[in-house]
C-alpha cells in the first residue's frame, strides 16, 4: 500500500512537472483586429484573427489611442469568441478597440488597435468626403456628361478628385464616321473637370465592344487599318495632350477562356501586336500622360491575369514598349472574391513596379437574384466587401497608387441591372443620393 502511494505521489509530481513545462512552451501571437461590422449609432462588433493556444481574449475600449479614457464598462472585457459586440455606447463617438490573447498566467501583447466612429443616429451614415481621408490616392467617379448638374454635381464635386468618361471617351463617340472626328462630349467632361480642379482619367481608345460599324466593316487594306487605327489614337491622345492625367489605352484584349488575345476586328487586321502598337502610338502623341492596360476579371482570376503578365507586361518590358499601369475593373460581389485573393493578384501587378487602378468599382448584393428589395444584412456585407478592397487597396505601396474609381454614383445609374436583367444595388449611394453603408465601408478602409 506504501509503494502505491509513493508511485501515486511521483505521478501526480511527474504530471505536474509536464503541465509546468507545456505552460512555460507555450506562446501566444497577438491577435490582429481586422474588421468592425455592423456600426449603429451606439452599437458595433470587432472581430479579430483566433489565435494558437489562445484560452480567451481580453479586449479594452478607450476614447484615445493610448487608452488612458477607458470606456465602461469596457475597461476589461474577457470573452472565449474571436468576436465582440459593443453595446450602449455613445453616438457619434470616436473609439478605440485592442485585444490581446490568454492562456493560463500567460498573455500576448495587444493587438493593432483599431478606431470606431459610431453613428449620429441610426440609419444616417457619415457624409465624410472620400477624397479628404484618402490622401495618398485619387478617389475617381465615373460619370456621363448629362450628369454633370444639380445633385451629382455637388456630390462630384464634394467627394471625388478625379473622373472617368462612363461612355463618351471612347471611339465609337469620338471617332463615329470616317474622317470625322467628334469630341464634343468628351470636350465638356475635360472642360469640367479643369474648371472644378479634377484629374481627367481617359477611358478607353481601344475597346472592341464600343467599336463604330465603319471600323469593323473597314473596307481598306490592313495598312490602311493600321494608319487609320494610328491617326485616330495620336489625334485624340493629342488634342488631350496636358489635360488628361492618364488614358487606357486598350480595354479587355485577354479573354475569358485560356488568357489568350481575344477575337475583334483589331486582332484580325493587326495581328497580335496590335496592342503594343496602341501604346508606342499614345507614348509618341503625349510623351507624359500615364498609359494603362484595363480588364476586368483580374482581381480573382488567375488564367487571365496571367494572360495579361504574358502578353501585355512581360511582353512590353522584353520589347521596349511603354506602360505605366494595370487596372483592375473591380466589377466584383458582397461573396467574392476574398481579400486575400485580390491582396495576392495585385500584388503580381506592384511587384511588377508598375502602377495599380482599381478602375470600375462596384459591388453586387444581388447577384443570384434572391433579392427584390436591399437587405441590412447585404448591405452589412457590401460596407465590409468595400472596406476590404479599400484596406487592400491602401496596403499596396505608396509607389504604384493611382486612383481607386466608383463606376456609377447611385444605385439606378449602374449599368449592372440592365447587363444581368434583374435588380442590383451596388454603388455607394441609393437612387435618392442617400449616403449607404458601402460608402462608410470606403471610409473605414482608409482608417487602416
Amino acid at each position: 500500500m506504501k509503494r502505491i502511494l509513493i508511485l501515486l505521489s511521483t505521478l501526480v509530481t511527474l504530471l505536474s512537472s509536464c503541465e509546468d513545462n507545456q505552460v512555460q512552451e507555450v506562446t501566444l501571437s497577438s491577435p490582429d483586429i481586422y474588421k468592425i461590422s455592423n456600426l449603429k449609432a451606439s452599437s458595433f462588433t470587432a472581430d479579430w484573427t483566433s489565435i494558437v493556444n489562445a484560452q480567451s481574449y481580453e479586449l479594452n475600449l478607450a476614447t484615445d489611442a493610448n487608452f488612458t479614457n477607458l470606456v465602461s464598462p469596457y475597461e476589461s472585457v474577457a470573452t472565449k469568441e474571436d468576436s465582440y459586440h459593443f453595446e450602449g455606447v455613445e453616438n457619434g463617438q470616436t473609439f478605440y478597440v485592442r485585444v490581446k490573447a490568454l492562456y493560463k498566467d500567460k498573455s500576448s501583447d495587444y493587438s493593432n488597435s483599431k478606431s470606431i466612429t459610431t453613428l449620429e443616429e441610426d440609419g444616417v451614415e457619415p457624409d465624410t468626403p472620400l477624397k479628404d481621408v484618402a490622401t495618398t490616392f485619387r478617389v475617381g467617379m465615373a460619370t456621363i456628361v448629362n450628369r454633370l448638374n444639380g445633385t451629382h454635381d455637388e456630390i462630384y464635386k464634394r467627394e471625388y478628385n478625379q473622373i472617368t468618361a462612363e461612355w463618351e471617351m471612347k471611339m465609337n463617340i469620338m471617332y463615329p464616321e470616317e474622317g470625322r472626328y467628334d469630341f464634343t462630349l468628351a470636350d465638356q467632361l475635360v472642360e469640367y473637370a479643369q474648371n472644378n480642379n479634377m484629374e481627367i482619367h481617359g477611358h478607353a481608345l481601344i475597346w472592341h465592344a464600343a467599336t463604330p460599324d465603319w471600323v469593323v466593316n473597314f473596307e481598306g487594306t490592313d495598312a490602311e487599318f493600321s494608319d487609320m487605327v494610328e491617326d485616330y489614337i495620336k489625334t485624340t491622345v493629342t488634342r488631350y495632350k496636358g489635360k488628361v492625367l492618364s488614358w487606357d489605352v486598350v480595354n479587355e484584349a485577354i479573354d475569358d477562356v485560356g488568357g489568350n488575345y481575344r477575337s475583334s476586328v483589331f486582332l484580325d487586321r493587326m495581328g497580335e501586336e496590335y496592342i503594343a502598337k496602341c501604346f508606342q502610338w499614345a507614348r509618341e502623341a503625349d510623351p507624359d500622360v500615364l498609359l494603362f492596360y484595363n480588364d476586368y476579371n483580374l482581381c480573382w482570376d488567375r488564367t487571365k491575369l496571367n494572360g495579361v503578365i504574358d502578353k501585355v507586361i512581360t511582353n512590353f518590358k522584353t520589347n521596349g514598349i511603354p506602360l505605366d499601369g494595370i487596372g483592375f475593373q473591380m466589377h466584383i460581389g458582397y461573396n467574392g472574391p476574398t481579400k486575400t485573393k485580390i491582396a495576392e493578384h495585385t500584388k503580381l501587378i506592384t511587384d511588377e513596379g508598375l502602377l495599380m487602378h482599381y478602375s470600375e468599382l462596384d459591388v453586387k448584393i444581388n447577384p443570384d437574384n434572391d433579392l427584390t428589395t436591399p437587405t441590412e444584412e447585404r448591405e452589412f456585407i457590401q460596407k465590409d466587401k468595400v472596406r476590404e478592397v479599400v484596406e487592400v487597396y491602401n496596403a499596396i505601396p505608396e509607389s504604384s497608387k493611382f486612383a481607386l474609381t466608383i463606376w456609377g454614383l447611385k444605385d439606378d445609374e449602374s449599368w449592372i441591372p440592365s447587363v444581368q436583367g434583374h435588380d442590383d444595388w451596388p454603388l455607394l449611394y441609393d437612387n435618392n443620393f442617400t449616403i449607404k453603408k458601402a460608402h462608410t465601408g470606403f471610409l473605414e478602409g482608409l482608417q487602416e
